[in-house]
């Protein structure tokens, strides 16, 4: 199991940052313009874990040099079920450097940017005070 699996499943905030190389690059199923950074992807993840319930990784796949992993996940979000799958690549280092997320279907994706959307004054500020220290 995925170390970063571990931490989201234990909603440990600290190990899932741990996880993140500096120069982690976010892309979401929502925004059109990739997040750069670790402060920002971190404030992300922490909003993404406020807005998910039950959710669930179901199924991991990772490629035979350990550096390619999807996770597929299912949640509820304002409701509607979604399903989903982090892509995550990792450095020489091991710390995930690129991370993409797809959700499916429609009406949830469009739940998730909403409840993101009311998060987003949240997250600019936590990434703002993480980038401060």
């Amino acid at each position: 199991m995925h170390a970063f699996r571990k931490a989201v499943e234990a909603r440990d905030e600290a190990a899932i940052e741990a996880l993140l190389a500096e120069n982690v690059v976010f892309t979401s199923p929502i925004a059109f313009k990739p997040y750069p950074g670790k402060a920002i992807t971190a404030a992300v993840l922490r909003g993404v874990m406020r807005v998910f319930e039950d959710f669930t990784y179901e199924r991991e796949i990772a490629n035979p040099d350990g550096r390619d992993h999807a996770l597929v996940f299912n949640a509820t979000v304002s409701g509607k079920r979604i399903q989903g799958c982090d892509f995550l690549h990792v450095d020489d280092e091991g710390k995930i450097d690129e991370f993409t997320v797809m959700v499916r279907p429609l009406s949830a994706a469009q739940a998730l940017s909403e409840a993101m959307g009311a998060q987003f004054d949240r997250i600019a500020r936590e990434a703002g005070e993480a980038g401060a220290k």
